[in-house]
């Protein structure tokens, strides 16, 4: 058997104290997530801005990296995630979120760490916390060769 992780990003976006997520339906279950998604074929910065616009209707400028995040999820994939740091530029409500986005919300820290909120995976809070704990690394640590 062929090991195959799935590569992903994710952005976390902070406004006014509160965060950027997308509630959405898995596995018959409503869960939030930061706007994230599949690596499919363009860089790393592309497929963050790319999927937070997607599932948000945000455009954001991508402003550092928090990290590489590996989890192993309970369907036993592994998801390897790129996590970055995003400013919200400007929100268009013209679009269309992603098929199985429900709504976007500005959530405060506490509510997105709290025992019984419904995350999507234990990534959710973990990357809130590093961001708060001022985690950041520069944009260039990131290097590509597409």
């Amino acid at each position: 058997m062929i090991w195959t992780p799935h590569i992903t990003v994710a952005t976390v976006v902070e406004q006014k104290g509160r965060f950027l997520l997308v509630e959405e339906t898995e596995d018959n279950r409503t869960v939030f997530n930061q706007p994230a998604g599949h690596l499919e074929g363009e860089s790393l910065f592309d497929a963050a801005i790319r999927e937070t616009l997607e599932e948000s209707a945000w455009h954001v400028t991508l402003t550092d990296y928090l990290g590489v995040y590996v989890y192993k999820a309970p369907n036993t994939i592994t998801y390897v995630r790129h996590c970055f740091v995003g400013r919200p530029e400007r929100h268009d409500p013209s679009l269309t979120l992603d098929e199985g986005i429900i709504a976007t919300h500005w959530l405060c820290a506490d509510e997105i760490m709290a025992n019984n909120f419904p995350a999507r995976s234990p990534l959710v809070a973990k990357v809130v916390k590093d961001y708060l704990s001022g985690t950041r690394l520069p944009l260039e640590c990131v290097n590509h060769c597409l």
